[in-house]
């Protein structure tokens, strides 16, 4: 898990530039430029500001006078990194997590876990090599701005070009500006990823953050649990226990009558097939909700297509599954689909849906989207906050892209061990 967590960024570095078009027409490398070039002004800034603070704080440290600058010094390097997550997730995309390690009350004691912290130290790092680096940043975002341009006004200032090296020359151009597009944005991603490794959570923060994580959301699937218990409980005294009570009683009376009124007898008899049958009705729906049987002796393939069906929405079932998944995976998959159509028919006003099913390496893949508007979240009341603690509950993600207006995509992975 860690190991894959460390090579998202450079996977993210590298993908995405098959379309130039597509680049170019994306925020992505304008916001990375003026990143680039706000690091150039911010590199500067924060260099000297904290070689001047630490260099003044150790050379007075003598006096006792440098210790409350060095102090200074460290909140503000702290302060000065947490400015920098939050730009780098605003200019790039990429959301770094709090690093560092719960302080405990008081200001010395505060002060003492912060000196301690490798992650704080981490910052400083990162604030000092901010400068080479936004300098080498600002020269790569210097040519990159400036070569189309120059290859653009080369005809005009050379009066010995034809018409010919002219159109040439104006041609290249056009090569070179995506080139450097792609450049800006390549440097945007390297800068995010070096961002990450140096100013977000190390290997153990993020163990002991998933641990937490992992925790949590077991306990709230636990209380989920419990409270399911209690509702199948109530469902089953309020529902078949009552009928099958009602065909008790009814077939006593008509014992008690079947030699002295047998026509009464036979009603009471028909009464309480008829409740018989409403009693296995409900014990079905009941079963249904707690394992679907279709799930049970067919897969979840066909348990989904099972739920297509039932959807007052058109859905489009796309899944590929060589084999069977283990159990618990396929009833959270299960829940998950049915969780999300049940949204969809209820609060998306869509007129279709798809859902997508893949395993990829020992991840199982699901998706299901549809067109409707929008505007679904976890927060929302819509039963996504528990799909996303028993997804959690087994290591897994599910993530929520429903702005308003739409379309709704949910998207979750399950590890399915294979």
């Amino acid at each position: 898990m860690m190991a894959m967590n460390s090579v998202q960024p450079m996977r993210r570095m590298v993908n995405g530039f098959g379309n130039p078009l597509r680049l170019v027409a994306s925020r992505e490398p304008w916001s990375a430029a003026l990143f680039m070039l706000l690091s150039f002004v911010l590199g500067i800034f924060w260099f000297v500001l904290l070689v001047t603070l630490i260099a003044t704080g150790i050379g007075m440290a003598v006096t006792l006078v440098g210790i409350p600058i060095l102090v200074i010094a460290l909140f503000v390097w702290v302060g000065a990194a947490k400015l920098e997550r939050r730009r780098i997730g605003t200019l790039l995309g990429e959301q770094i997590a709090n690093p560092y390690r719960p302080l405990p009350e008081g200001f010395f004691e505060k002060l003492k876990v912060m000196a301690s912290d490798w992650a704080v130290w981490r910052d400083l790092i990162y604030l000092v090599i901010l400068f080479p680096i936004g300098v080498a940043e600002f020269v790569l975002l210097s040519i990159a701005v400036s070569m189309p341009f120059w290859l653009l006004s080369l005809p005009a200032t050379e009066s010995q070009f034809g018409v010919v090296e002219s159109l040439a020359v104006v041609l290249l151009a056009v090569p070179v500006f995506f080139l450097s597009t792609i450049a800006i944005t390549f440097a945007g991603r390297a800068h995010a990823a070096l961002a990450r490794v140096l100013l977000g959570p190390g290997e153990r923060a993020q163990l002991e953050a998933r641990v937490t994580e992992l925790h949590e959301s077991r306990s709230r699937v636990m209380d989920a649990e419990m409270m399911e218990l209690r509702r199948i409980e109530r469902d089953l005294h309020d529902g078949a226990q009552q009928w099958l009570v009602a065909v008790a009683i009814d077939l006593a009376i008509a014992k008690e009558k079947i030699d002295a009124d047998p026509n009464t007898a036979k009603e009471l008899i028909d009464k309480a097939g008829d409740q018989t049958r409403q009693a296995l009705a409900e014990i079905r729906n009941l079963v249904r909700g707690i394992s679907p049987a279709v799930l049970v002796d067919r897969g979840l393939d066909p348990a989904i297509s099972a739920l297509a069906a039932r959807c007052p929405v058109p859905v489009v079932v796309d899944v590929e599954l060589d084999e069977r998944l283990p159990e618990t995976v396929e009833t959270t998959a299960y829940f998950v689909v049915s969780e999300s159509l049940t949204n969809v028919a209820k609060h998306a006003r869509a007129t279709e849906a798809k859902v997508i099913a893949r395993v990829f390496g020992d991840r199982l893949l699901l998706e299901i989207v549809d067109n409707g508007v929008g505007g679904a979240s976890p927060a929302g009341g819509t039963g996504l906050n528990g799909l996303r603690d028993r997804v959690a509950a087994l290591d897994g993600e599910l993530r929520v892209d429903s702005p308003m207006g739409g379309p709704t995509r949910i998207r979750a992975e399950l590890p399915c061990g294979l």
